[in-house]
Protein backbone atom coordinates (compact mmCIF):
# COMPACT_ATOMS: atom_id res chain seq x y z
CA UNK A 1 0.00 0.00 0.00
CA UNK A 2 1.31 3.37 -1.14
CA UNK A 3 1.12 6.52 1.53
CA UNK A 4 2.82 10.13 0.98
CA UNK A 5 2.13 10.93 4.80
CA UNK A 6 5.56 11.34 6.07
CA UNK A 7 7.26 8.67 7.44
CA UNK A 8 10.38 6.18 7.18
CA UNK A 9 9.11 4.35 3.75
CA UNK A 10 11.89 4.02 2.40
CA UNK A 11 14.12 2.85 4.69
CA UNK A 12 11.07 -0.07 5.16
CA UNK A 13 11.06 -0.58 1.68
CA UNK A 14 14.89 -0.87 1.63
CA UNK A 15 14.44 -3.10 4.53
CA UNK A 16 11.77 -5.39 2.33
CA UNK A 17 13.99 -5.42 -0.58
CA UNK A 18 16.58 -7.04 1.43
CA UNK A 19 14.25 -9.58 2.79
CA UNK A 20 12.68 -10.58 -0.73
CA UNK A 21 16.30 -10.60 -2.44
CA UNK A 22 17.30 -13.25 0.20
CA UNK A 23 14.21 -15.28 0.18
CA UNK A 24 14.51 -15.84 -3.78
CA UNK A 25 18.50 -16.11 -3.74
CA UNK A 26 20.95 -13.68 -6.00
CA UNK A 27 18.97 -14.08 -8.31
CA UNK A 28 16.01 -12.42 -7.01
CA UNK A 29 17.58 -9.18 -7.12
CA UNK A 30 15.04 -7.47 -10.31
CA UNK A 31 12.21 -8.35 -8.02
CA UNK A 32 10.61 -4.70 -8.18
CA UNK A 33 8.56 -5.49 -4.61
CA UNK A 34 8.22 -1.24 -3.56
CA UNK A 35 7.97 0.61 -6.65
CA UNK A 36 4.29 1.46 -8.11
CA UNK A 37 3.36 2.47 -11.47
CA UNK A 38 6.14 0.57 -14.15
CA UNK A 39 8.02 -1.59 -11.92
CA UNK A 40 11.83 -1.83 -11.21
CA UNK A 41 12.71 -1.98 -15.45
CA UNK A 42 12.61 1.00 -17.23
CA UNK A 43 10.11 0.57 -20.31
CA UNK A 44 11.16 0.51 -24.00
CA UNK A 45 11.53 3.62 -25.37
CA UNK A 46 12.50 2.52 -28.92
CA UNK A 47 9.49 3.23 -31.62
CA UNK A 48 7.12 5.20 -31.98
CA UNK A 49 7.21 8.74 -30.44
CA UNK A 50 8.21 8.18 -26.93
CA UNK A 51 10.18 10.52 -24.99
CA UNK A 52 12.20 10.34 -21.75
CA UNK A 53 12.63 12.49 -18.71
CA UNK A 54 15.52 11.92 -16.10
CA UNK A 55 14.97 12.79 -12.84
CA UNK A 56 17.53 13.00 -10.30
CA UNK A 57 17.20 12.89 -6.50
CA UNK A 58 19.85 13.81 -4.31
CA UNK A 59 20.57 15.13 -0.75
CA UNK A 60 22.29 17.92 -1.78
CA UNK A 61 19.97 19.72 -4.92
CA UNK A 62 16.42 17.62 -3.84
CA UNK A 63 14.49 16.50 -7.03
CA UNK A 64 15.84 17.76 -10.40
CA UNK A 65 14.88 17.45 -14.15
CA UNK A 66 16.17 17.16 -17.55
CA UNK A 67 13.45 19.41 -18.67
CA UNK A 68 10.55 21.50 -17.66
CA UNK A 69 8.76 21.27 -20.97
CA UNK A 70 7.96 18.68 -23.06
CA UNK A 71 5.70 17.59 -26.42
CA UNK A 72 2.38 16.04 -26.07
CA UNK A 73 2.47 12.50 -26.01
CA UNK A 74 4.24 8.88 -24.94
CA UNK A 75 6.35 10.37 -22.03
CA UNK A 76 8.55 7.94 -19.55
CA UNK A 77 9.94 9.00 -16.78
CA UNK A 78 13.41 7.66 -15.42
CA UNK A 79 13.93 8.51 -11.71
CA UNK A 80 17.35 7.98 -9.76
CA UNK A 81 18.13 8.35 -6.15
CA UNK A 82 21.65 8.90 -5.81
CA UNK A 83 21.73 9.42 -2.27
CA UNK A 84 18.68 11.21 -0.44
CA UNK A 85 17.62 9.97 2.08
CA UNK A 86 14.64 12.41 2.91
CA UNK A 87 13.17 11.91 -0.76
CA UNK A 88 11.60 8.55 -1.99
CA UNK A 89 9.02 9.56 -4.30
CA UNK A 90 7.71 11.32 -7.71
CA UNK A 91 4.84 12.11 -8.75
CA UNK A 92 3.76 13.70 -11.73
CA UNK A 93 0.55 15.39 -11.35
CA UNK A 94 -2.38 16.96 -13.11
CA UNK A 95 -4.56 19.16 -10.98
CA UNK A 96 -5.60 16.84 -8.04
CA UNK A 97 -4.93 13.75 -9.79
CA UNK A 98 -1.94 11.82 -9.70
CA UNK A 99 -1.29 10.57 -13.46
CA UNK A 100 1.99 8.56 -12.92
CA UNK A 101 4.14 8.04 -10.05
CA UNK A 102 7.66 6.06 -8.64
CA UNK A 103 7.58 5.91 -4.67
CA UNK A 104 9.67 3.67 -1.98
CA UNK A 105 12.88 4.36 -4.14
CA UNK A 106 15.59 4.64 -0.89
CA UNK A 107 18.99 5.86 -1.93
CA UNK A 108 21.13 3.75 -4.92
CA UNK A 109 17.57 2.61 -6.32
CA UNK A 110 16.57 3.37 -10.01
CA UNK A 111 13.11 3.15 -11.62
CA UNK A 112 10.68 4.58 -13.82
CA UNK A 113 7.54 4.91 -15.13
CA UNK A 114 4.95 5.74 -18.13
CA UNK A 115 2.27 7.86 -19.45
CA UNK A 116 0.71 9.46 -22.10
CA UNK A 117 0.11 13.39 -21.46
CA UNK A 118 -1.96 15.82 -23.55
CA UNK A 119 -1.33 19.61 -23.70
CA UNK A 120 -1.08 21.41 -20.15
CA UNK A 121 -0.09 22.33 -16.87
CA UNK A 122 1.50 19.26 -15.00
CA UNK A 123 3.32 19.42 -11.42
CA UNK A 124 6.23 16.94 -10.56
CA UNK A 125 5.69 16.48 -6.88
CA UNK A 126 8.86 15.27 -4.91
CA UNK A 127 7.99 15.03 -0.81
CA UNK A 128 10.59 16.28 1.16
CA UNK A 129 12.78 17.77 -1.48
CA UNK A 130 13.83 21.11 -0.90
CA UNK A 131 11.32 22.76 -3.70
CA UNK A 132 9.02 19.84 -3.65
CA UNK A 133 7.03 21.27 -6.47
CA UNK A 134 8.06 21.67 -10.01
CA UNK A 135 6.07 22.99 -13.04
CA UNK A 136 6.12 21.23 -16.27
CA UNK A 137 4.18 22.30 -19.47
CA UNK A 138 2.58 20.22 -22.20
CA UNK A 139 2.30 21.48 -25.59
CA UNK A 140 1.31 20.34 -28.79
CA UNK A 141 -0.80 17.52 -29.72
CA UNK A 142 -0.30 13.79 -29.46
CA UNK A 143 -1.04 12.80 -33.03
CA UNK A 144 -2.33 9.53 -31.91
CA UNK A 145 -4.80 7.90 -34.52
CA UNK A 146 -8.19 7.62 -32.73
CA UNK A 147 -9.76 5.62 -35.27
CA UNK A 148 -6.83 3.15 -35.73
CA UNK A 149 -8.02 -0.49 -34.51
CA UNK A 150 -5.28 -0.36 -31.82
CA UNK A 151 -6.34 2.97 -30.22
CA UNK A 152 -10.11 1.87 -30.02
CA UNK A 153 -9.51 -1.75 -28.73
CA UNK A 154 -7.18 0.33 -26.15
CA UNK A 155 -10.32 2.83 -25.42
CA UNK A 156 -12.74 0.17 -25.31
CA UNK A 157 -10.55 -1.54 -22.73
CA UNK A 158 -10.33 1.63 -20.37
CA UNK A 159 -14.52 1.83 -20.60
CA UNK A 160 -14.48 -1.54 -19.47
CA UNK A 161 -11.93 -1.42 -16.78
CA UNK A 162 -14.35 1.66 -15.52
CA UNK A 163 -17.13 -0.83 -14.98
CA UNK A 164 -15.12 -2.72 -13.34
CA UNK A 165 -14.10 -0.36 -10.79
CA UNK A 166 -17.34 0.90 -10.54
CA UNK A 167 -18.48 -2.24 -9.56
CA UNK A 168 -15.98 -3.19 -7.08
CA UNK A 169 -16.43 0.08 -5.32
CA UNK A 170 -19.83 -0.73 -4.46
CA UNK A 171 -19.58 -3.82 -3.48
CA UNK A 172 -16.96 -1.93 -0.96
CA UNK A 173 -19.46 0.32 0.41
CA UNK A 174 -21.95 -2.14 0.89
CA UNK A 175 -18.98 -4.31 2.56
CA UNK A 176 -18.00 -1.28 4.56
CA UNK A 177 -21.62 -0.99 5.64
CA UNK A 178 -22.24 -4.14 7.17
CA UNK A 179 -19.02 -4.42 8.96
CA UNK A 180 -19.93 -0.17 10.50
CA UNK A 181 -23.08 -2.33 11.59
CA UNK A 182 -21.37 -4.94 12.88
CA UNK A 183 -19.24 -2.97 14.64
CA UNK A 184 -22.28 -1.40 16.46
CA UNK A 185 -23.39 -5.03 17.89
CA UNK A 186 -22.20 -7.24 20.20
CA UNK A 187 -21.25 -10.32 17.98
CA UNK A 188 -17.22 -10.43 17.62
CA UNK A 189 -17.39 -13.28 15.09
CA UNK A 190 -19.66 -11.42 12.97
CA UNK A 191 -17.78 -8.45 13.06
CA UNK A 192 -14.47 -10.82 12.07
CA UNK A 193 -16.55 -12.09 9.43
CA UNK A 194 -17.29 -8.86 7.65
CA UNK A 195 -13.78 -7.38 8.24
CA UNK A 196 -13.04 -10.51 6.17
CA UNK A 197 -15.70 -9.90 3.18
CA UNK A 198 -15.32 -6.27 2.75
CA UNK A 199 -11.30 -6.46 2.66
CA UNK A 200 -11.10 -7.67 -1.03
CA UNK A 201 -12.85 -5.32 -2.87
CA UNK A 202 -10.36 -2.35 -1.55
CA UNK A 203 -7.16 -4.08 -2.76
CA UNK A 204 -8.59 -4.73 -6.43
CA UNK A 205 -8.99 -1.56 -7.11
CA UNK A 206 -6.47 0.41 -4.55
CA UNK A 207 -4.01 2.06 -7.21
CA UNK A 208 -7.46 4.32 -8.29
CA UNK A 209 -7.39 5.26 -4.75
CA UNK A 210 -4.02 6.23 -4.24
CA UNK A 211 -4.10 8.36 -7.31
CA UNK A 212 -6.42 10.98 -5.58
CA UNK A 213 -3.81 11.12 -2.57
CA UNK A 214 -2.69 14.53 -3.66
CA UNK A 215 -0.84 17.24 -0.61
CA UNK A 216 -2.37 16.48 2.31
CA UNK A 217 -5.23 14.52 1.35
CA UNK A 218 -4.26 11.02 1.70
CA UNK A 219 -7.45 8.57 0.95
CA UNK A 220 -5.92 5.62 0.72
CA UNK A 221 -4.24 5.98 4.25
CA UNK A 222 -7.67 7.06 5.67
CA UNK A 223 -9.19 3.90 4.46
CA UNK A 224 -6.02 1.45 4.51
CA UNK A 225 -2.84 2.46 6.41
CA UNK A 226 -1.14 0.16 8.47
CA UNK A 227 -0.08 1.24 12.14
CA UNK A 228 3.81 2.19 11.09
CA UNK A 229 2.34 4.39 7.85
CA UNK A 230 1.24 7.24 10.22
CA UNK A 231 1.15 9.27 13.46
CA UNK A 232 -0.76 7.15 15.71
CA UNK A 233 -3.22 9.58 15.95
CA UNK A 234 -4.59 9.41 12.45
CA UNK A 235 -4.43 5.34 12.40
CA UNK A 236 -7.89 4.58 11.24
CA UNK A 237 -9.53 2.76 8.27
CA UNK A 238 -9.78 -1.18 7.53
CA UNK A 239 -6.33 -1.98 9.52
CA UNK A 240 -7.28 -0.12 12.72
CA UNK A 241 -10.64 -2.07 12.86
CA UNK A 242 -8.10 -4.76 12.30
CA UNK A 243 -6.11 -4.35 15.24
CA UNK A 244 -9.36 -4.38 17.47
CA UNK A 245 -10.66 -7.39 16.21
CA UNK A 246 -8.05 -9.74 15.90
CA UNK A 247 -5.33 -8.85 18.06
CA UNK A 248 -7.51 -7.01 21.05
CA UNK A 249 -10.71 -9.40 20.55
CA UNK A 250 -12.65 -6.62 21.31
CA UNK A 251 -15.27 -4.31 19.63
CA UNK A 252 -14.64 -1.75 22.29
CA UNK A 253 -14.29 1.76 20.75
CA UNK A 254 -14.43 0.30 16.51
CA UNK A 255 -17.59 1.74 15.97
CA UNK A 256 -16.55 5.57 15.29
CA UNK A 257 -13.75 3.82 13.32
CA UNK A 258 -16.61 2.02 11.17
CA UNK A 259 -18.49 5.24 10.84
CA UNK A 260 -15.31 6.80 9.35
CA UNK A 261 -15.03 3.92 7.39
CA UNK A 262 -17.95 4.10 5.59
CA UNK A 263 -17.02 7.96 5.37
CA UNK A 264 -14.54 7.43 3.29
CA UNK A 265 -15.19 4.63 0.75
CA UNK A 266 -18.20 6.63 -0.17
CA UNK A 267 -16.54 9.58 -0.57
CA UNK A 268 -13.96 7.32 -3.36
CA UNK A 269 -17.04 5.96 -4.91
CA UNK A 270 -18.06 9.61 -5.62
CA UNK A 271 -14.29 10.04 -6.74
CA UNK A 272 -14.62 7.58 -8.89
CA UNK A 273 -18.04 8.10 -10.18
CA UNK A 274 -17.58 8.71 -13.98
CA UNK A 275 -14.07 8.31 -13.69
CA UNK A 276 -11.82 7.87 -17.36
CA UNK A 277 -9.09 6.09 -17.64
CA UNK A 278 -5.83 6.23 -19.85
CA UNK A 279 -4.16 2.59 -20.89
CA UNK A 280 -1.12 3.93 -19.40
CA UNK A 281 -3.00 4.15 -15.90
CA UNK A 282 -4.15 0.37 -16.41
CA UNK A 283 -0.94 -1.06 -16.91
CA UNK A 284 1.23 1.20 -14.15
CA UNK A 285 -1.98 0.04 -11.85
CA UNK A 286 -1.55 -3.88 -12.82
CA UNK A 287 2.32 -3.19 -12.19
CA UNK A 288 1.42 -1.59 -8.97
CA UNK A 289 -0.91 -4.13 -7.39
CA UNK A 290 1.66 -6.34 -8.26
CA UNK A 291 4.15 -4.87 -5.98
CA UNK A 292 1.97 -4.11 -3.21
CA UNK A 293 1.81 -8.36 -3.20
CA UNK A 294 5.72 -7.99 -3.21
CA UNK A 295 5.91 -5.24 -0.77
CA UNK A 296 3.88 -5.92 1.80
CA UNK A 297 1.62 -9.09 1.03
CA UNK A 298 4.36 -11.88 0.91
CA UNK A 299 6.30 -10.62 4.14
CA UNK A 300 2.93 -10.44 6.23
CA UNK A 301 3.12 -7.01 7.12
CA UNK A 302 -0.58 -6.29 5.85
CA UNK A 303 -2.40 -8.33 7.75
CA UNK A 304 -1.02 -8.31 10.48
CA UNK A 305 -3.23 -9.20 13.07
CA UNK A 306 -6.17 -11.14 11.35
CA UNK A 307 -3.15 -13.75 8.73
CA UNK A 308 -5.68 -13.32 5.77
CA UNK A 309 -2.80 -11.98 3.82
CA UNK A 310 -3.49 -14.90 1.04
CA UNK A 311 -7.15 -12.76 0.36
CA UNK A 312 -5.37 -10.01 -0.61
CA UNK A 313 -2.74 -11.62 -2.53
CA UNK A 314 -5.47 -13.12 -4.37
CA UNK A 315 -7.33 -9.67 -4.88
CA UNK A 316 -4.72 -7.98 -5.82
CA UNK A 317 -3.86 -10.62 -8.33
CA UNK A 318 -7.55 -10.46 -9.62
CA UNK A 319 -7.21 -7.01 -10.28
CA UNK A 320 -3.97 -6.71 -12.13
CA UNK A 321 -4.67 -9.57 -14.19
CA UNK A 322 -8.57 -7.36 -14.20
CA UNK A 323 -6.45 -4.36 -15.64
CA UNK A 324 -4.28 -5.95 -18.11
CA UNK A 325 -7.13 -8.59 -19.27
CA UNK A 326 -8.70 -5.27 -20.39
CA UNK A 327 -5.45 -4.06 -22.63
CA UNK A 328 -4.95 -7.57 -23.43
CA UNK A 329 -6.68 -7.19 -26.88
CA UNK A 330 -4.73 -4.15 -27.57
CA UNK A 331 -1.89 -5.27 -26.53
CA UNK A 332 -2.48 -7.93 -28.80
CA UNK A 333 -1.66 -5.94 -31.75
CA UNK A 334 1.05 -4.23 -30.50
CA UNK A 335 3.42 -7.10 -29.47
CA UNK A 336 1.60 -10.39 -29.24
CA UNK A 337 4.58 -12.19 -28.12
CA UNK A 338 5.14 -9.92 -25.22
CA UNK A 339 0.81 -10.31 -24.57
CA UNK A 340 1.16 -14.24 -24.67
CA UNK A 341 3.72 -13.68 -21.90
CA UNK A 342 2.02 -12.17 -19.81
CA UNK A 343 -1.14 -14.32 -20.11
CA UNK A 344 0.90 -17.52 -19.23
CA UNK A 345 2.68 -15.70 -16.12
CA UNK A 346 -0.72 -14.73 -14.52
CA UNK A 347 -2.14 -18.24 -15.19
CA UNK A 348 0.41 -20.00 -13.56
CA UNK A 349 0.66 -17.41 -10.90
CA UNK A 350 -3.19 -17.65 -10.45
CA UNK A 351 -2.68 -21.23 -10.18
CA UNK A 352 -0.37 -21.19 -7.31
CA UNK A 353 -2.51 -18.37 -4.92
CA UNK A 354 -5.25 -20.98 -5.82
CA UNK A 355 -3.02 -24.01 -4.29
CA UNK A 356 -3.58 -21.93 -1.00
CA UNK A 357 -8.07 -21.94 -0.82
CA UNK A 358 -9.78 -23.76 1.91
CA UNK A 359 -12.80 -23.97 3.14
CA UNK A 360 -11.79 -24.40 7.05
CA UNK A 361 -11.24 -21.01 7.38
CA UNK A 362 -13.79 -17.87 6.98
CA UNK A 363 -11.42 -15.78 4.47
CA UNK A 364 -11.31 -19.19 2.29
CA UNK A 365 -7.28 -19.34 2.43
CA UNK A 366 -5.03 -20.64 4.64
CA UNK A 367 -3.40 -18.04 7.33
CA UNK A 368 -0.23 -16.82 5.99
CA UNK A 369 1.44 -17.69 9.41
CA UNK A 370 1.01 -21.22 7.84
CA UNK A 371 3.06 -21.06 4.98
CA UNK A 372 6.67 -22.29 4.95
CA UNK A 373 9.61 -20.26 3.98
CA UNK A 374 9.53 -22.72 0.81
CA UNK A 375 5.98 -21.09 -0.28
CA UNK A 376 6.41 -17.58 -0.29
CA UNK A 377 9.54 -18.28 -2.15
CA UNK A 378 7.68 -19.82 -4.61
CA UNK A 379 4.98 -16.70 -4.12
CA UNK A 380 7.59 -14.23 -4.65
CA UNK A 381 9.03 -16.16 -7.49
CA UNK A 382 5.76 -16.01 -9.46
CA UNK A 383 4.84 -12.71 -8.96
CA UNK A 384 8.56 -11.24 -10.28
CA UNK A 385 7.90 -13.53 -13.37
CA UNK A 386 4.47 -11.64 -14.00
CA UNK A 387 6.05 -8.14 -13.21
CA UNK A 388 8.91 -8.78 -15.21
CA UNK A 389 7.08 -8.35 -18.54
CA UNK A 390 4.23 -6.82 -17.05
CA UNK A 391 6.51 -3.67 -16.42
CA UNK A 392 7.09 -3.16 -20.32
CA UNK A 393 2.89 -2.28 -20.67
CA UNK A 394 2.60 1.09 -19.80
CA UNK A 395 5.27 2.32 -21.90
CA UNK A 396 3.88 0.36 -25.34
CA UNK A 397 0.50 1.43 -24.78
CA UNK A 398 0.99 4.94 -24.13
CA UNK A 399 3.07 5.10 -27.44
CA UNK A 400 -0.62 3.55 -29.47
Amino acid sequence: MSSAVPGPSGLRCAARRTWIVALLGAGGVALAGCGSSGGGSTPAASGGHSRVATVTITAADGCAISSTSFPAGALTFNVTNKDANGVSEVELQSGERIVGEKENLPPGFSGSFAVNVAAGKYTLYCPGAKQENTPLTVTGSSGSSAHSSTTALLRTGTRDYAKYVTTQVGYLVRGARALDRALHGSSLSTAQSAYEKARPFYEKIEPVAESFTVGKNNLDADIDARINDVPRSHFEGFHRIELGLFQRHSLAGLSGFGDGLVANVLKLQRLTDGLTYQPYELANGAQELLDEVAASKITGEEERYSHIDLLDIEANDEGAEQAFADLQPGLATIDRSLSDEIAAKFRALDKLVDGYRTASNPSGFEYFTTLTRADKRALAAAVKAVQEPLSQVASRVAKA
